[in-house]
């Protein structure tokens, strides 16, 4: 039997006014699949006079997940990559026992006056493998596969669909696809995943001839026909095989709470066998927050 059901997104401030629509986790749910969390930011201007820098910090037990429709972000980790993050790319971070990492605006940018416009998402790691090494891995818009589907024109950002696989790797089965359609036209969105939603980030979405309110996380159950409005619409689906609850505190993730526990001491004491190690070439960092 088909259910759909609608997460609504919440303002979350980042800081320095920097403010993003947060779907995951909610009070209704906590994942899908295998994602966790879930920000929607801009577009927003980035003036000179701005800082939206966000300095050092640290993950466990997850993977984060960085997809730019606009603008740039430089990323910087303690393993030693520094990586401009632009529209298209797809930048896949693994915490395994633990990364630090910041996210800044490129020191050749301080002077111009751009747009920022994103996805952050974290996927929680098969529990198995919450304490991997960490990894990151950057794949360029141009290697990521591209179709034509019906009327829809579809990139195939993480797994397989309609034929194309991503080249990007994954620790469970992970769907993320991003999708184009243009002005008034019908596209039904296939079950690719065990479990599924649609978030519309640009343009009206309808189904059964009823927009969905703007910004909201609709998860299907089957096969659901959608309609873009008149400026088209642009949207993602994301999806994958569940993989249980977990405990979100602050950056860290983990089925344990004693885990969170002690990532929390180590980044505390900085402790660099524990991956909480600086960043090379910064000098801040994110303090624990209090519990």
């Amino acid at each position: 039997m088909s259910s759909i059901q609608v997460l609504k997104p919440h303002a979350k401030d980042l800081g320095g006014g920097f403010v993003v629509r947060r779907l995951l986790p909610s009070g209704q749910r906590q994942a899908v699949g295998p994602f966790i969390f879930f920000d929607h930011f801009g577009p927003v201007i980035v003036r000179p006079s701005d800082n939206h820098d966000v300095r050092p910090h640290p993950h466990i037990g997850l993977a984060t997940l960085t997809y730019l429709f606009e603008g740039v972000i430089l990323h910087r980790d303690n393993l030693g990559y520094v990586q401009r993050i632009e529209p298209g790319a797809i930048n896949w971070m693994t915490a395994g026992r633990g990364i630090v990492h910041s996210e800044r605006r490129p020191p050749e940018e301080k002077d111009v006056t751009y747009t920022n416009h994103g996805l952050q998402l974290w996927l929680a790691l098969p529990e198995d493998q919450q304490e991997v090494p960490a990894i990151f891995a950057h794949t360029p818009a141009n290697a990521i596969p591209e179709l034509s589907q019906g009327a829809a024109k579809v990139r195939v950002l993480v797994g397989e669909a309609f034929g194309a696989k991503s080249p990007v790797a994954t620790l469970s089965p992970t769907l993320y696809l991003d999708v184009d359609l243009p002005p008034n036209s019908q596209w039904t969105v296939p079950m690719l995943a065990q479990e599924q939603a649609i978030y519309a980030v640009q343009g009206d979405l309808l189904h059964a001839g009823e927009p969905w309110e703007a910004h909201s996380m609709v998860l299907h159950t089957e096969a659901l026909s959608v309609t873009s409005g008149p400026k088209g619409t642009r949207f993602v689906v994301l999806g994958g095989a569940p993989l249980g609850r977990r405990f979100i505190w602050w950056n860290f993730v983990s089925t344990s709470k004693e885990r969170i526990e002690q990532a929390g001491a180590d980044w505390e004491a900085g402790t660099a066998t524990a991956g909480m190690a600086q960043v090379p070439g910064e000098t801040e960092r994110i303090p624990l927050p209090a519990r």
